[in-house]
């Protein structure tokens, strides 16, 4: 006999009741975490996966921690490797929240409507990283003959090199602490100071302290204020011309005219005949072209301000135009003449950069990470040598 159809479950009412139960409850019990889609960037179509990926969003979304007694897993593991952590985390989302919630594309264009096995889920009350291993859509199985959540089988995120481009610091740190860098230090711009020597109401001469950097034409000189409150006149102000070396630095100033009605010293500003771009923030993508053609790129991970108006720009995912391994190259030499092989900012689609005074290598891996402190303690109470080469301590 079929069943009685006056005990339908198939009452709409009832499904989206059952649906906004469930969503509540995540809003309830449930944790902010946040979700990264993945966009492969070089998908390798023969093996798989793709170690450049990048996670540009994350988008914040309420979901359940399921364990109850800690995360899942083998836990931390002492090997002869190292300390490895194997945290197991299963996370339920409802999927009406994630559709509206995580507007994800792939890289076909498509939208999806369910999570995506590789994607990462940040948990800010652990601080970790976890990667989506499986998506169960099933359970609870066909409640009021619906589906109204996703399951999550996550484990521990293990970083090799990915790009994250988000605007949240915890998960940026991931990168910056974990990714192989470059130490890039650069010739920061520096403004010519000049004082005024006044005669009265005229400027009488001008005192050149220094003579700035990154000229690669005569600056214009404007002589800004000299008023009580205000400028004097423009028909009083004074005016002068600059000079500059081959350096790029501004080597003289000639006073054209010394004005009139000046109460106070003027100050100055200097308007064109520099080339270099000083606006460089972390995330934006730098270049540098190498005397062979070659153009080296990197992104801008950290920066470092110095006491002697340099900056270090710590760069992380660098590569070369060609495919093959290059370096930045210091292109500063204060014994010679400007050159053209700057630093510019990519980002902001600049023409001209900074000049690199020098590169060093910035190696993240400590010698904990390359297990050198596990293998030297291991070798005193276990021996791995081929006549004993299971370890047994018995038989130490």
């Amino acid at each position: 006999m079929a069943r009685n159809f006056y005990f339908s479950e198939k009452v709409r009412s009832e499904i989206d009741l059952y649906e906004d139960l469930v969503i509540e409850s995540l809003k309830i019990y449930g944790q902010d975490v946040y979700y990264l889609p993945r966009t492969l960037v070089n998908e390798d179509t023969l093996l798989g996966g793709d170690p450049t990926s990048q996670f540009a969003t994350a988008n914040k979304i309420e979901m359940y921690i399921e364990n109850l007694e800690g995360f899942d897993g083998e836990g931390d593991l002492f090997t002869r490797f190292g300390v490895e952590i194997r945290d197991v985390v299963t996370l339920v989302v409802a999927k009406r929240r994630f559709e509206t919630q995580v507007k994800r594309m792939n890289n076909t264009g498509i939208s999806l409507d369910r999570p995506a096995e590789g994607d990462l889920v940040f948990i800010p009350l652990t601080k970790k990283m976890f990667e989506i291993q499986h998506v169960e859509h099933e359970q609870p199985f066909y409640q009021i003959e619906n589906l109204p959540v996703f399951k999550l089988r996550c484990t521990l995120f293990e970083y090799t090199g990915e790009d994250l481009d988000t605007s949240i610091d915890d998960i940026q740190s991931i990168e910056q602490d974990g990714t192989y860098q470059y130490k890039v230090r650069v010739v920061a711009p520096k403004l010519p100071v000049v004082t005024a020597i006044m005669d009265s109401s005229r400027v009488a001469s001008l005192n050149l302290v220094s003579g700035g950097n990154y000229f690669t034409s005569a600056p214009t000189v404007r002589f800004i204020g000299g008023g009580n409150d205000s400028a004097v006149p423009s028909g009083d102000s004074a005016t002068a011309t600059a000079t500059i070396d081959s350096s790029g630095a501004i080597s003289a100033l000639t006073l054209t005219d010394s004005g009139a009605n000046y109460t106070v010293a003027p100050t100055f500003e200097f308007v064109g005949g520099s080339v270099v771009d000083s606006d460089f923030s972390i995330g934006d993508i730098v270049e540098q072209t190498l005397a062979s053609g070659v153009k080296m790129t990197g992104e801008i991970q950290r920066v470092e301000l110095l006491g002697d108006s340099s900056r270090v720009f710590h760069l992380a995912h660098v590569g070369a135009s060609d495919g093959l391994y290059h370096s930045f190259v210091a292109s500063y030499d204060s014994s010679r003449p400007f050159t053209t092989s700057t630093l510019i900012n990519k980002t902001n689609n600049t023409i001209n950069g900074m000049l690199i005074s020098s590169v060093t290598e910035d190696n993240k891996i400590s010698q904990t990470e390359q297990n050198t402190t596990f293998s030297s303690i291991s070798d005193d109470f276990l021996d791995f040598t081929e006549n004993n080469p299971f370890g047994d301590p018995e038989n130490q």
